[in-house]
């Protein structure tokens, strides 16, 4: 397309599992390192002259990515969605250079400014002043570029009192805002940007996601978003592309991507029936982490029923113990991914400041009013006031509500056009201007 700033076609990118036949105790020859430098030659030669369609497997080959093409035009926001091990973060090393494809291409218009990982383009030795003009200097810009911008940047990391201290003595979240930060401000013409982000704070992160969408709206430039918070990209992004054993399954309007990646998701969780602690679809920072979760009927009912008290019961283990710590379970409509309600102790509260590393921890509700069907629950746990995401996992569990009837009218409701029921009542009174007329 003619404003397309990034054209990949055919991409493929394949890694070696352990050690090829011929290399004993793990060790290479001369003559080895030789051989598979020649062959890796003729390999990018060959690739260069010919089809770009990835060759046969081999016995130990991995594919992180097979025979993937899209175009983003300038400007736009694109969501890479996908469970871990997708191929999303091979995709973004790609783009930003950092590897090279096996076979395919990728032409890319413009300066790249990536945040793939903590720490990516710094050096720990230097201070936050020099890493600064360190990435600026990788992107191409002069010394006057950085420091027109200097201030800006400083501002927006709130690093000021650490712009003189080696980054090594940084906390992942300084490291973070600081990076994020130069990445941003530095004027790149595309700004790739992983789930690093989950690290920083909450407060931290919507500064980020406002900046990136500032950069897009206001200056035109493009904005490749990584992340397992739907929400997010939803908001924030007016495209996706969703990745599945490193080939892409869709790709179009955000809201269609979502949805297909959530069914997806949704129906291999329920079908495998993981346990909370085998989850690897998760985000956090892993200082705390869900190892189970029960919901039943709070009053002891067999089964959960449409005006049943629902009680949910989590168990977590962590690495010590949690400061100020948040628990949350949405409530979502299994068909329509519809939130239906959010609980959360930081709303009604009931939790000690400071819980144990590891225990359990119980929600009990009042009547929700649920119509039948399936429902499913996503599970957040956060820390030191809800500042720090520890766990956030979709799909955790689900589980399906009885008909029965609410409101005494002699019918059960129905899952047609609702999900979520309410008592209430309505009133009739004539209208005078009517009564005056007639």
């Amino acid at each position: 397309m003619q404003n397309a700033v990034i054209r990949a076609e055919n991409l493929s990118k394949k890694y070696t599992l352990g050690i090829r036949s011929g290399l004993q105790g793990g060790r290479t020859s001369l003559r080895d390192q030789l051989t598979q430098t020649a062959r890796g030659f003729t390999r990018n030669l060959k690739r260069k002259l010919s089809s770009s369609a990835p060759p046969a497997e081999l016995p130990g080959d991995f594919w992180a990515l097979k025979d993937i093409s899209f175009d983003v035009q300038q400007g736009e926001i694109v969501g890479i969605v996908g469970r871990n091990g997708a191929g999303k973060s091979t995709l973004l090393k790609i783009l930003s250079r950092i590897t090279e494809p096996t076979t395919g291409r990728v032409e890319i218009e413009g300066r790249v400014a990536s945040l793939l990982e903590v720490g990516t383009g710094f050096h720990s030795e230097l201070t936050g002043r020099e890493n600064i003009y360190l990435n600026g200097a990788i992107l191409g810009m002069s010394k006057a570029e950085i420091s027109r911008k200097f201030d800006e940047i400083v501002a927006f990391a709130e690093v000021e009192k650490f712009l003189e201290t080696p980054v090594k003595r940084y906390s992942s979240g300084m490291y973070v805002r600081l990076a994020f930060a130069v990445a941003a401000h530095l004027e790149p013409e595309i700004l790739i940007v992983d789930e690093v982000l989950a690290v920083g704070d909450t407060a931290f992160q919507k500064k980020c996601l406002g900046k990136m969408g500032d950069v897009s709206a206001k200056e035109g430039r493009t904005v490749l978003f990584v992340s397992h918070n739907m929400e997010t990209v939803q908001s924030l992004c007016q495209r996706a592309c969703l990745l599945e054993a490193g080939q892409v399954v869709t790709q179009g309007p955000t809201a269609d991507v979502i949805n297909q990646y959530l069914a997806s998701v949704r129906d291999t969780m329920l079908s495998e029936g993981s346990s909370l602690a085998q989850r690897q679809d998760r985000s956090g920072d892993g200082s705390a982490r869900f190892t189970a979760i029960e919901i039943e009927d709070a009053d002891g009912g067999s089964v959960v029923r449409a005006n049943s008290r629902l009680k949910i019961t989590l168990r977590y283990e962590g690495k010590a113990p949690l400061l100020h710590p948040q628990f949350s379970a949405t409530v979502y409509d299994y068909n329509r991914s519809l939130g239906l309600v959010s609980l959360s102790s930081k709303t009604t509260g009931g939790l000690p400041d400071t819980i144990p590393a590891s225990g359990e921890v119980t929600c009990i509700t009042e009547p929700l009013y649920l119509t039948p069907g399936r429902c499913y629950i996503n599970l957040s746990l956060y820390r030191a006031g809800g500042s720090i995401c520890t766990d956030y996992i979709q799909y955790a569990g689900y589980f399906d509500v009885e008909g029965c009837d609410i409101f005494g009218l002699g019918k059960l409701p129905e899952r047609d056009w609702v999900v979520c029921l309410r008592e209430h009542a309505w009133h009739f009174q004539e209208s005078r201007a009517l009564v005056q007329q007639l």
